[in-house]
C-alpha cells in the first residue's frame, strides 16, 4: 500500500506542477471576472459564490454580461449552457481513462474538468494510458485551478475598483486560450481542426445563444477526423 500511496502522491503532485505556469493566465481572468461582477451589479456573496457553481471563466463572463443587461432567465440559462457544453466534449475525450472510477470520483472530477486542468491532463492520459493512478493527475490539475480561480476572483472583487484605469487585463483572456492550445498541435489533423474551428468561429461569432462555440468545435473535429489519415 506504501508503494501505491507514493504513486498516488507522485501523479498528485505533477499534475499541480504542470498545471501551475496556466495560472499566469488564469489569474487576470479570474480578476478581469470579479471586477465586471461588481460593476455589473453583483453584491459580494453572489460574485464570489458564482465562481463555484459555474466555475467556468467564458460562461461567467458571458452570464455578468447578459443579467446587468437584464436579459430574460432562459436566454442566460441556455446560453451559459451553450458555452459549457464543450465540456461534453472533455469529457467524451477523457471518458475511456475514467471509466473503471467510482460515480463519486466521476463526479468530483467531472466538476474540475475545465479548459485549462483538461489540456494539461489529456497530454498525460494519452502518453501513459495504462497508468492506474491518471485521476490524481487530473485532481492536481483541477484543483489548482480551481484555487488560483477562487483566489483571483476574489482579488478582483476587492481590488477591482482600485485597479489604474490604464491596465487592460482582459487581453489575457484570449491568450490563456492560445496558450493551452499552442503545445497541443503535434500533427496535421490537431493543425487543421484547430484552424477550421478558429475561422468558424470568426465567421458563426453572431449567432444567438452562442452556439457559435458549440457549432465551431464540431466543425474542428469533423476537420480533424478527416486529415487525420494525413498524420501517417
Amino acid at each position: 500500500w506504501w508503494i501505491y500511496l507514493m504513486e498516488k502522491l507522485k501523479m498528485f503532485k505533477q499534475g499541480i506542477l504542470e498545471e501551475l505556469p496556466l495560472q499566469l493566465g488564469v489569474f487576470p481572468f479570474g480578476i478581469v471576472y470579479g471586477v465586471m461582477a461588481i460593476e455589473g451589479g453583483l453584491n459580494f456573496l453572489q460574485s464570489f459564490l458564482l465562481s463555484s457553481i459555474i466555475f467556468g471563466g467564458a460562461s461567467q463572463i458571458v452570464f455578468i454580461q447578459l443579467i446587468s443587461s437584464f436579459t430574460p432567465a432562459g436566454i442566460i440559462i441556455s446560453s451559459v449552457g451553450a458555452i459549457n457544453s464543450r465540456h461534453f466534449l472533455y469529457g467524451m475525450s477523457i471518458m475511456p481513462y475514467l471509466r473503471e472510477l467510482s460515480l463519486t470520483w466521476r463526479v468530483v472530477l467531472a466538476y474540475l474538468l475545465t479548459d485549462e486542468a483538461y489540456a494539461i491532463s489529456i497530454k498525460k492520459f494519452t502518453n501513459d494510458p495504462n497508468n492506474s493512478f491518471l485521476h490524481y493527475h487530473l485532481l492536481g490539475t483541477g484543483i489548482t485551478l480551481f484555487i488560483t480561480w477562487q483566489i483571483s476572483t476574489l482579488t478582483g472583487i476587492l481590488l477591482g475598483k482600485h485597479l489604474p484605469e490604464f491596465i487592460d487585463l482582459q487581453f489575457i483572456i484570449p491568450l490563456t486560450f492560445i496558450a493551452i492550445v499552442m503545445p497541443m498541435i503535434s500533427s496535421i489533423s490537431i493543425l487543421m481542426a484547430a484552424l477550421s474551428s478558429g475561422f468558424s468561429a470568426l465567421i458563426f461569432n453572431n449567432l444567438d445563444l452562442n452556439l457559435w462555440i458549440i457549432l465551431s468545435a464540431l466543425i474542428g473535429l469533423i476537420v480533424g477526423i478527416a486529415t487525420s489519415r494525413f498524420d501517417k
